[in-house]
């Protein structure tokens, strides 16, 4: 048996592990037992109670807030090749039973029990996310497994997110094995997309919203649709080849809304497209003097609230542009507000949307909701991981 060394927690420190909790932060540590200066990031620790009872094994992170990161519950076991394996092997069984195609987020961090590791898939392609100096540690382990696991054309580093920024690690994209192409093809509910895995946002696509862009198709056609924070075109052109009359899709990223067009000419669809490069609310103010309205108009913006400490300015933010959203939507027409904003409630997000309302001067009726589909599965003891909504609104 493997034996780790010990972390020992404060006295009382240990309920929300108990209760399947996966972090520990750094003021719940007994660091008088176990002093954090004299861990690395990456050590392998076994996770204690005050007085002595195991919690788990999670590897170290002495320099964050986060300062252990729990990857094997109620057990002592080393990251070495078979616990990624066999975590790699449990990630990819659940996907294929709800995907017929291998197009998906393959892990999902906490949530697979491998944290800090965010994997997508688009067919033969990987792009991997390594978001915190613990995790990066056992990059080699992981590519190994992933090589062995799915065969993989090449296998994509995108280690540049605001996480790793936030940590002081460095910036890395890099090809790790084979080969990957600068823009890769995938296919979401019947629509063909290509991604730009290099060079675009994040690992090149957003696969969180798939079922809420699955229910829009079956409530544009023959509509006039607006697509904000647009990207490449994931829900407008979704709209497009479901019959709307036409899309404008609005995006600060000129690269991306080329990228947008792209894709509607990839499904046949370019004619019904348009985009409008710019700060989402002064492109929206131009569109409305313009008078310009449309049927179904969608918010799906980056995440407004980055700390918990930022909420009281993040949900103004959400009520804002959903204020200049409203404000383009025709009566009776269909509002899909999005927020990725983790620290975000849903129900501050309703609230948000009837301050909206109220200074559009309409009344505004909520008839629907969405969230992450089940690649994006939610870890019932962290609410963290339940971030994603959507909510479908009717302007009355």
């Amino acid at each position: 048996m493997t034996s780790l060394t010990d972390l020992f927690l404060r006295k009382g420190a240990d309920r929300r592990l108990r209760g399947g909790h996966l972090w520990v932060y750094s003021n719940e540590v007994d660091s008088d037992r176990s002093p954090l200066p004299g861990f690395a990031a990456g050590d392998p620790v076994a996770v204690r109670s005050a007085d002595g009872r195991l919690l788990g094994s999670a590897y170290m992170e002495p320099n964050a807030l986060i300062c252990a990161r729990v990857y094997a519950p109620r057990r002592e076991c080393a990251p070495d090749d078979a616990l990624f394996t066999d975590a790699l092997r449990q990630a990819l069984s659940l996907r294929q039973r709800f995907f017929q195609q291998p197009f998906y987020r393959l892990v999902y961090g906490d949530s697979d029990l491998l944290p800090g590791l965010v994997i997508d898939r688009f067919g033969d392609y990987l792009v991997m996310q390594l978001n915190n100096a613990g995790i990066e540690r056992y990059e080699p382990v992981l590519v190994t497994a992933l090589v062995e696991l799915l065969q993989p054309a090449g296998v994509l580093l995108r280690a540049d997110s605001r996480a790793r920024r936030e940590q002081n690690l460095d910036d890395r994209v890099e090809v790790v094995y084979g080969e990957v192409p600068e823009v890769v093809a995938l296919e979401e509910n019947g629509v063909r997309f290509e991604a730009p895995v290099h060079g675009g946002q994040k690992t090149g696509w957003f696969y969180d919203h798939r079922l809420s862009r699955a229910r829009l198709q079956q409530l544009v056609d023959g509509r006039d649709v607006l697509d904000v924070y647009s990207y490449i075109g994931g829900w407008g052109v979704q709209a497009a080849v479901a019959g709307a009359s036409s899309v404008c899709c609005i995006d600060s990223s000129e690269a991306a809304l080329e990228g947008a067009l792209r894709n509607a000419d990839l499904n046949g669809v370019g004619a019904s497209v348009r985009v409008a490069p710019g700060r989402a609310d002064a492109v929206m103010q131009a569109l409305a003097g313009e008078g310009e309205r449309f049927d179904v108009v969608v918010l799906d913006p980056p995440a407004f609230i980055q700390r918990r400490r930022d909420l009281k300015k993040g949900i103004a933010a959400y009520r804002r542009i959903n204020e200049l959203g409203l404000r383009l939507l025709k009566p009776g027409g269909l509002l899909v507000a999005g927020s990725c904003s983790m620290h975000l409630p849903r129900a501050d997000l309703v609230s948000a949307l009837q301050g909206a309302a109220r200074r559009a001067d309409c009344e505004l009726r909520v008839v629907e909701q969405g969230g992450q589909g089940p690649d994006h599965p939610v870890h019932p003891a962290i609410p963290e991981t339940d971030y994603l909504k959507a909510v479908f609104a009717s302007r009355l």
